[in-house]
């Protein structure tokens, strides 16, 4: 049977100040009218129907989701005890599908993914659930437009096969966030595709990776496994999340993983990772320019991003820059420094301001 699993822990900090630790950016409309966890967990069906659908969040932002796509099981939601990346979240998933269902086959996404083409995005899933039938972890990877440093890279290699008329083939390896020199080199290569971060393979295959790679959490995983719907899972969790690695899925399993299958795909992908990303996908005007809300006035202005809240804003004679207005807090940024707002975010936080958080 297939399943997906939404990791929807992050915190968006790129997003600052609309993305906050409280309505971090998978529970807010960004794209579109519904949230981008509705979005995602909607954009499955039918291949995948929300009764099979899991999500592995905090606390506080289950309730968040709970009431914004309420045909998920609430038995669906897989609780961290506290953010450690997401490699120890997937560990912990496994355990709970392959819980329910033994054979299960997984396809791991995130909640902060712009897809444009749901059809081939479907048709990709149907390939990499066979691919994972093979014993390959499979990958969605996505051709390069640019040498961007801000994505992981995947090296394909020789040919498995076509499924569902696409191509599959062995993955080399994993690299992460190259320099630009490196980056340019890809891309020149034509042999490197950027890491998605979507992943789908059988719940066995990833669990015996764990044991492989990081055996005393899937030790404390194993002995979690019995536990779960009971009364002593809280403190199994518990043993478990302390010897849990504070590693990405990449660095706990991925890059080390035996067998890694990258499928070439064209979904009009994009993470909305940060706000120069966003802009990237929205409709814009003749000078390039991205307006949300209609108290905005711009004068020979020119590949700008600009949020309006209650009042006007007004900007003139500027180009490549970010203003986003929110009730407490006003950002203005230089369009190719968005990447930098965690810098923002870990000064507040140097300064207790845990209301601007």
């Amino acid at each position: 049977m297939y399943y997906a699993l939404i990791m929807a822990g992050g915190s968006g900090t790129r997003l600052w100040p609309l993305s906050r630790k409280d309505r971090p950016k998978q529970s807010l409309a960004l794209v579109e009218e519904r949230t981008m966890f509705q979005v995602t967990a909607h954009r499955l069906h039918p291949l995948i129907p929300l009764e099979r659908v899991y999500v592995v969040t905090n606390a506080s932002m289950a309730a968040i989701f709970r009431e914004q796509v309420p045909g998920i099981p609430e038995a669906n939601y897989i609780i961290e005890p506290s953010a450690k990346d997401n490699g120890p979240a997937v560990g912990l998933a496994l355990t709970h599908i392959s819980h329910h269902d033994p054979e299960a086959t997984v396809a791991i996404l995130t909640a902060d993914h712009h897809i444009g083409k749901t059809g081939e995005f479907h048709r990709a899933l149907r390939a990499a659930y066979e691919v994972a039938q093979r014993g390959y972890i499979a990958t969605l990877g996505i051709q390069p437009v640019r040498p961007s440093t801000a994505f992981g890279y995947i090296e394909r290699g020789e040919a498995l096969g076509t499924f569902e008329g696409l191509p599959a083939f062995r993955a080399v390896r994993f690299t992460e966030k190259p320099d630009s020199a490196t980056a340019e080199a890809y891309l020149a290569q034509g042999r490197h595709l950027w890491n998605s971060g979507m992943f789908i393979m059988r719940c066995q295959v990833g669990i015996r990776e764990y044991e492989r790679q990081q055996p005393a959490f899937a030790q404390a995983l194993a002995r979690l496994k019995p536990t779960i719907g009971g009364p002593e899972y809280e403190d199994a969790l518990q043993q478990a999340w302390a010897v849990a690695p504070k590693k990405s899925i990449d660095y706990a399993i991925m890059e080390g993983a035996e067998h890694v299958a990258v499928i070439p795909v064209d979904i009009a992908w994009s993470d909305i990772g940060s706000w120069a990303s966003l802009r990237d996908i929205l409709p814009k005007d003749e000078h390039g320019n991205v307006f949300y809300g209609n108290n905005v006035l711009a004068i020979e202005t020119h590949n700008t991003l600009v949020r309006s809240g209650d009042k006007l804003i007004a900007v003139m004679g500027v180009k490549d820059i970010v203003v986003i207005d929110t009730p407490d807090a006003l950002l203005v940024c230089a369009l190719d420094r968005v990447n930098e707002l965690k810098r923002i975010v870990e000064q507040l936080r140097e300064q207790q301001r845990d209301d601007l958080l």
